[in-house]
């Protein structure tokens, strides 16, 4: 059986003390350079497979600094503080002598706790009473899911019309269906199209300059929520002189809270 074309998107090589070789993956090809949530992804990797790792993830903070250029590139992990239980890391994306990504991580030994969640999961229909997508996208990454949009979804028309609000709902899993983990967890807080797409119905050009995502769960919820979809909801709170933010979350079906995940993304008129 073929490995799927996520796992080989984000497959690193160990190249000693902390350095791994991945490469870009055309399957995960954005407009200019990779899908930015196959990057970050990439990135996490790198700390997921270090030998020294303790914990699960906890945070993770990944600044955008180029594009990719399709080919090799060096991931730099190192853990630079270990406590108790948590766990700090730097993370570097290289290419040539470029830096192109640099990133922070939290991993932590989580512990049973009191627990609460104060965003419930909205009420929608269920995933198989929402339609799939009818059409191939424009990109090749936007292939690689199974987005099925609930509320919110691409603007009819580009004819730079308000819509006066940016939240967008929608079900989402790997396409073809894989079972969920932390790095597929990264990328598929990334799939968003851009808030001021959906607020001003124009093709703004965008860049994702950072991307946050914070872990609710453990690794025994991402194995129980196995293939199944997962429920995202995204808004933007501003836009601004040249810049917005984007906050996203995502449940599994069963209600779980998986992510909380903040973007912050430069725009250009």
């Amino acid at each position: 059986m073929s490995p799927h074309a996520f796992d080989v998107a984000i497959a690193l090589a160990p190249q000693g003390d902390g350095v791994w070789q991945g490469h870009t993956s055309p399957a995960y090809a954005n407009m200019i350079g990779p899908f930015g949530g196959a990057t970050a992804a990439q990135a996490l990797n790198a700390v997921l497979q270090h030998p020294g790792r303790q914990g699960e993830p906890v945070a993770f903070t990944v600044n955008f600094a180029a594009a990719l250029a399709d080919g090799p590139f060096l991931v730099y992990a190192r853990p630079v503080r270990t406590n108790r239980s948590t766990q700090h890391w730097i993370v570097e994306t290289r290419q040539g002598e470029q830096t192109v990504a640099t990133a922070t991580a939290v991993t932590a030994l989580r512990r049973d706790t009191w627990g609460a969640t104060e965003v419930p999961m909205p009420d929608v229909p269920r995933p198989r009473d929402v339609a799939a997508p009818g059409r191939k996208g424009s990109v090749e990454w936007f292939n690689r899911y199974d987005i099925r949009f609930i509320d919110g979804g691409f603007p009819p028309a580009w004819d730079g019309a308000d819509t006066q609000d940016s939240i967008t709902q929608l079900w989402v899993r790997d396409n073809p269906a894989r079972p969920l983990d932390f790095a597929s967890l990264t990328a598929l807080s990334d799939v968003f199209f851009p808030r001021i797409w959906r607020r001003r119905a124009t093709m703004t050009p965008i860049g994702t300059v950072s991307m946050t995502v914070y872990f609710h769960c453990s690794q025994a919820q991402l194995q129980a929520t196995g293939t199944g979809y997962l429920l995202g909801q995204a808004q933007a709170q501003a836009f601004r002189d040249g810049y917005f933010d984007q906050t996203a979350q995502l449940w599994n079906e069963a209600g779980e809270l998986l992510v909380t995940t903040h973007q912050v993304v430069y725009y250009k008129e």
